[in-house]
């Protein structure tokens, strides 16, 4: 599950978690939207980015969402991984159960920013998702093409 374009530090990072053996991935887009803009402008005010909270943007749209979504699937598909994936519009955790059960997941990885407010409450997905999916859990923060393009 994912809440933005992977990068490359992503990508690399979630395709060798296993060494050589061969994996594939379902990838699950929830953008984050209106529905929770005062704890991500918290989560901003907490890691210091003022900018960020004072500029906080909403739902950027589900155009940006599907073409983050494809850039992701594509970047998984340029390591020789097997990708498929959709936009998750209602419901995320009862989607997610029902992907894992589908294709008979290994595992779920939740590659998201840091949100330290749901973190504390364990409302964030990974948090949320070990109560509901039945396979282990992992949560990866996200990197930003930003911070690797220095």
């Amino acid at each position: 599950m994912i809440e933005k374009p992977l990068t490359s530090v992503d990508v690399e990072f979630v395709t060798t978690l296993h060494g050589d053996e061969p994996v594939s991935f379902v990838v699950l887009m929830q953008p984050r939207g209106d529905q929770d803009r005062l704890l991500r402008a918290i989560d901003d005010v907490a890691l210091g980015e003022l900018d960020e909270a004072v500029h906080e943007s909403g739902d950027p749209g589900p155009a940006a969402a599907v073409r983050a979504l494809e850039h992701s699937l594509q970047s998984l598909r340029t390591t020789g991984s097997q990708a498929v994936g959709q936009i998750v519009e209602d419901h995320p955790l009862d989607l997610l159960r029902s992907v894992v059960d589908e294709v008979n997941a290994d595992e779920v990885i939740v590659l998201t920013a840091p949100h330290y407010v749901e973190e504390f409450f364990h409302r964030d997905w990974a948090s949320r998702a070990r109560h509901k999916v039945g396979v282990p859990v992992l949560k990866l923060f996200a990197h930003s093409e930003e911070a690797h393009s220095e």
